[in-house]
């Protein structure tokens, strides 16, 4: 067998860990000799007597390849770290997983992406600032990852599923689980249209000690994780926490002071985190990734990768940049400028007027502004 077989072979035993490959990999054994490996040899790498003994009896080519067909039947896929098609973000992080489970358009995987979380229990506003940004930033091309949980993750999933950039969601079970199940539907629609991603094997429960594993992936195959609302005990900064380990870029969406869900955030800016008030906060950060042509994607006249729009955005300023944005949704009409900006008239109508001398925008008649 390949050293990718073993690999999802060692990864499918409940009990091994990550360490554990760790060690049988920088030992040079991971070849065939392990399916000749006897209970010491296995207790060599760590393992506990019951379970060495135990692998040097069932750790066969048969049962990896009977879990290869279970695979096969619940319609999932699987990466290697030894893939050409492994992400190489995550590839640079400390614990790397050594497989990787999916269901969904792969492709995903090695676009530039962004990450959002959040508390499980937003507030309305936490509710519509994660939906507008997760929105806007994948209709601009950038994919959105999160996790799956209740809250801000669940609405920025929604926001972004259908844009332009998609959505991939992490999950801290099986592929065959559903944590929390209320959002069954919602996994079954990213399953289809986006992509699933977990490193745990079919039939893997939901545990607590699961989740901050799940959310260094989150963060490791993202250009960048942004917080949009948490308290100052919340699993979203522990998703931060990776990013920062990892050399990853972090914003946070400041809310209310008095406000305990905005606590989180508010001290992630007050350590340096890039303090996000609109959508280009974040997208002026990943430009260069934007600019690129997809091949993959189809031809969309709202798409604003085409060559016309990246000659365009090149000559725009920050608040240009996001109204130019906001427009590839339109046509708008001012009044609809307004709620979607959140700026005052005077500001709106500054800018407004600054893309239409850049031949960016036109006005239409009525008050109703589209882009060129």
């Amino acid at each position: 067998m390949l050293d990718r077989d073993l690999l999802f072979g060692l990864n499918e035993v409940e009990g091994i860990g990550w360490k554990t490959i760790y060690k049988i990999s920088k030992a040079g054994n991971l070849s065939n000799k392990l399916f000749k490996a006897s209970s010491e040899e296995w207790e060599n790498f760590g393992l506990k007597e019951n379970m060495s003994i135990k692998l040097a009896a069932s750790f066969t080519e048969a049962w990896i390849s009977t879990r290869y067909s279970l695979m096969k039947e619940s319609g999932v896929g699987l990466l290697t770290i030894l893939d050409e098609e492994y992400p190489e973000l995550l590839k640079e992080t400390a614990q790397p997983p050594w497989v990787i489970y999916y269901r969904g358009r792969l492709e995903l995987i090695s676009r530039p992406s962004v990450a959002m979380v959040g508390t499980r229990i937003p507030t309305s506003y936490g509710r519509k600032v994660g939906s507008f940004l997760a929105e806007e930033l994948s209709e601009a091309g950038l994919t959105v990852v999160s996790g799956l949980a209740r809250g801000i993750d669940s609405v920025c999933h929604e926001a972004s599923l259908l844009k332009r950039g998609g959505t991939i969601a992490v999950i801290a079970t099986g592929m065959d689980k559903v944590y929390p199940p209320e959002n069954r539907d919602l996994l079954r629609q990213i399953a289809q249209d986006g992509l699933v991603l977990s490193e745990y094997p079919i039939g893997t429960k939901s545990h607590p000690g699961l989740f901050p594993q799940r959310n260094r992936i989150i963060a490791g195959i993202s250009l960048g994780t942004v917080v949009v609302e948490a308290d100052t005990r919340s699993g979203s900064l522990i998703t931060s926490d990776a990013a920062l380990e990892a050399g990853r870029d972090v914003f946070a969406v400041p809310g209310p002071i008095t406000s305990p869900k905005s606590r989180g955030a508010l001290e992630l800016i007050k350590q340096g985190a890039k303090l996000v008030t609109s959508t280009a906060d974040i997208l002026e950060e990943y430009t260069h990734y934007l600019s690129k042509p997809d091949p993959s994607q189809k031809e969309n006249a709202s798409i604003v990768s085409d060559s016309k729009d990246s000659i365009i955005e090149k000559k725009l300023t920050r608040e240009e940049f996001q109204l130019y944005h906001i427009l590839h949704q339109g046509p708008f009409t001012l009044d609809e400028l307004l709620a979607r900006s959140r700026w005052d008239f005077g500001h709106l109508h500054s800018v407004l007027l600054s893309l239409i001398i850049k031949k960016a925008v036109s006005q239409l008649p009525g008050a109703i502004y589209k882009v060129i």
